[in-house]
Protein backbone atom coordinates (compact mmCIF):
# COMPACT_ATOMS: atom_id res chain seq x y z
CA UNK A 1 0.00 0.00 0.00
CA UNK A 2 1.20 2.94 -1.45
CA UNK A 3 1.39 5.99 1.58
CA UNK A 4 0.98 9.92 -0.27
CA UNK A 5 1.71 12.94 2.42
CA UNK A 6 -0.75 15.53 0.87
CA UNK A 7 0.75 18.83 2.69
CA UNK A 8 0.42 22.49 2.22
CA UNK A 9 4.18 24.47 2.29
CA UNK A 10 6.87 23.76 0.76
CA UNK A 11 9.72 22.20 3.27
CA UNK A 12 12.93 23.64 2.88
CA UNK A 13 16.47 22.57 4.43
CA UNK A 14 16.78 22.39 8.38
CA UNK A 15 16.31 20.38 11.61
CA UNK A 16 12.46 18.92 10.11
CA UNK A 17 13.68 17.72 6.39
CA UNK A 18 16.92 16.22 8.34
CA UNK A 19 13.83 14.49 11.16
CA UNK A 20 11.32 13.60 7.79
CA UNK A 21 13.99 12.74 5.30
CA UNK A 22 15.30 9.72 8.20
CA UNK A 23 12.27 8.65 9.25
CA UNK A 24 11.02 8.42 5.63
CA UNK A 25 14.08 5.75 4.57
CA UNK A 26 13.28 4.08 7.63
CA UNK A 27 9.74 3.43 6.96
CA UNK A 28 10.26 3.00 3.39
CA UNK A 29 13.10 0.04 4.27
CA UNK A 30 11.09 -1.50 7.18
CA UNK A 31 7.19 -0.91 5.05
CA UNK A 32 8.58 -2.85 2.07
CA UNK A 33 8.14 -6.50 3.28
CA UNK A 34 5.17 -5.45 5.03
CA UNK A 35 3.70 -4.11 1.72
CA UNK A 36 3.55 -0.71 2.67
CA UNK A 37 5.46 2.32 1.34
CA UNK A 38 6.89 4.07 -0.20
CA UNK A 39 6.24 7.20 1.24
CA UNK A 40 5.34 9.59 -1.58
CA UNK A 41 5.29 13.86 -0.36
CA UNK A 42 3.30 15.96 -2.31
CA UNK A 43 3.73 19.78 -1.70
CA UNK A 44 1.41 22.12 -2.38
CA UNK A 45 1.22 25.81 -2.18
CA UNK A 46 -1.56 28.76 -2.99
CA UNK A 47 0.29 31.21 -4.03
CA UNK A 48 -2.32 33.62 -5.37
CA UNK A 49 -3.91 33.93 -1.86
CA UNK A 50 -6.91 31.90 -1.62
CA UNK A 51 -6.79 30.76 1.61
CA UNK A 52 -7.95 27.43 3.05
CA UNK A 53 -10.57 26.80 0.03
CA UNK A 54 -7.97 27.08 -2.21
CA UNK A 55 -5.35 24.76 -0.54
CA UNK A 56 -8.43 22.30 -0.14
CA UNK A 57 -8.74 22.42 -3.99
CA UNK A 58 -4.69 21.59 -4.39
CA UNK A 59 -4.59 19.08 -1.79
CA UNK A 60 -7.90 17.23 -3.59
CA UNK A 61 -5.93 17.05 -6.55
CA UNK A 62 -2.76 15.40 -4.58
CA UNK A 63 -4.76 12.61 -3.51
CA UNK A 64 -4.33 9.59 -5.19
CA UNK A 65 -7.37 8.05 -6.52
CA UNK A 66 -9.05 5.85 -4.69
CA UNK A 67 -7.16 6.55 -1.85
CA UNK A 68 -8.28 6.34 2.03
CA UNK A 69 -7.96 9.90 2.89
CA UNK A 70 -6.59 10.79 6.67
CA UNK A 71 -6.90 14.27 8.03
CA UNK A 72 -4.36 15.59 10.38
CA UNK A 73 -6.72 17.77 12.54
CA UNK A 74 -6.78 18.96 15.96
CA UNK A 75 -10.44 17.58 15.79
CA UNK A 76 -9.54 14.11 14.93
CA UNK A 77 -9.22 10.72 17.10
CA UNK A 78 -6.35 10.67 19.18
CA UNK A 79 -4.84 6.96 18.88
CA UNK A 80 -2.11 5.15 20.29
CA UNK A 81 0.81 3.77 18.16
CA UNK A 82 -0.26 0.46 17.87
CA UNK A 83 -3.80 1.53 16.87
CA UNK A 84 -2.54 3.82 14.41
CA UNK A 85 -0.40 0.67 13.24
CA UNK A 86 -3.54 -1.78 12.82
CA UNK A 87 -5.73 0.92 11.09
CA UNK A 88 -2.40 1.02 8.32
CA UNK A 89 -2.75 -2.96 8.19
CA UNK A 90 -6.44 -3.18 8.58
CA UNK A 91 -6.23 -0.62 5.14
CA UNK A 92 -3.51 -2.85 3.34
CA UNK A 93 -5.36 -6.15 4.37
CA UNK A 94 -8.75 -4.59 2.93
CA UNK A 95 -6.82 -4.31 -0.72
CA UNK A 96 -6.87 -0.42 -0.44
CA UNK A 97 -3.55 0.72 -2.55
CA UNK A 98 -3.54 3.71 -1.34
CA UNK A 99 -3.74 6.22 1.61
CA UNK A 100 -3.43 9.71 1.89
CA UNK A 101 -2.00 12.07 4.82
CA UNK A 102 -3.47 15.41 4.30
CA UNK A 103 -2.31 18.12 6.17
CA UNK A 104 -3.32 21.83 6.14
CA UNK A 105 -1.35 24.58 6.26
CA UNK A 106 -1.39 27.50 8.92
CA UNK A 107 -5.24 27.98 9.00
CA UNK A 108 -5.78 24.39 8.92
CA UNK A 109 -8.06 22.19 6.71
CA UNK A 110 -11.20 23.58 5.10
CA UNK A 111 -14.39 22.25 6.13
CA UNK A 112 -15.64 21.13 2.75
CA UNK A 113 -12.52 18.89 2.19
CA UNK A 114 -12.87 17.81 6.14
CA UNK A 115 -16.05 16.31 5.37
CA UNK A 116 -15.10 14.09 2.76
CA UNK A 117 -11.87 12.40 4.19
CA UNK A 118 -12.49 8.87 5.45
CA UNK A 119 -10.60 9.49 8.69
CA UNK A 120 -9.54 12.11 10.95
CA UNK A 121 -6.01 12.15 13.13
CA UNK A 122 -5.20 14.06 15.91
CA UNK A 123 -1.93 14.18 17.54
CA UNK A 124 -3.68 15.96 21.02
CA UNK A 125 -5.18 18.72 21.99
CA UNK A 126 -2.64 21.19 21.20
CA UNK A 127 -2.30 22.31 17.57
CA UNK A 128 1.04 22.07 16.21
CA UNK A 129 3.24 23.90 13.48
CA UNK A 130 2.42 21.76 10.54
CA UNK A 131 5.90 21.24 9.79
CA UNK A 132 6.04 20.08 13.20
CA UNK A 133 3.12 17.27 12.39
CA UNK A 134 5.03 16.23 9.57
CA UNK A 135 8.14 15.27 10.91
CA UNK A 136 5.41 13.48 13.81
CA UNK A 137 3.46 11.33 11.04
CA UNK A 138 6.40 10.32 9.70
CA UNK A 139 7.91 9.40 12.71
CA UNK A 140 4.60 7.24 13.56
CA UNK A 141 4.68 5.94 10.42
CA UNK A 142 7.52 4.21 10.86
CA UNK A 143 6.59 3.51 14.18
CA UNK A 144 3.55 1.72 12.96
CA UNK A 145 5.61 -0.66 10.58
CA UNK A 146 8.12 -1.21 13.63
CA UNK A 147 5.12 -2.47 15.30
CA UNK A 148 3.82 -4.25 12.41
CA UNK A 149 7.53 -5.56 11.80
CA UNK A 150 7.81 -6.91 15.58
CA UNK A 151 11.10 -4.66 15.90
CA UNK A 152 11.96 -3.61 19.31
CA UNK A 153 11.50 0.31 18.16
CA UNK A 154 8.67 0.60 20.24
CA UNK A 155 8.66 -0.25 23.55
CA UNK A 156 5.28 -0.59 25.82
Amino acid sequence: MRVTLCVVGRLRAGPERELIDDYVTRFDRTGRALGLGPIDVREVEDRKGGGMAAEAVLLEKAIPSGAVVVALDERGKVKTSPEFANDLARWRDDGRQDVAFIIGGADGIDPSLRAKVDAKLSFGKMVWPHMMVRVMLTEQLYRAASILAGSPYHRV
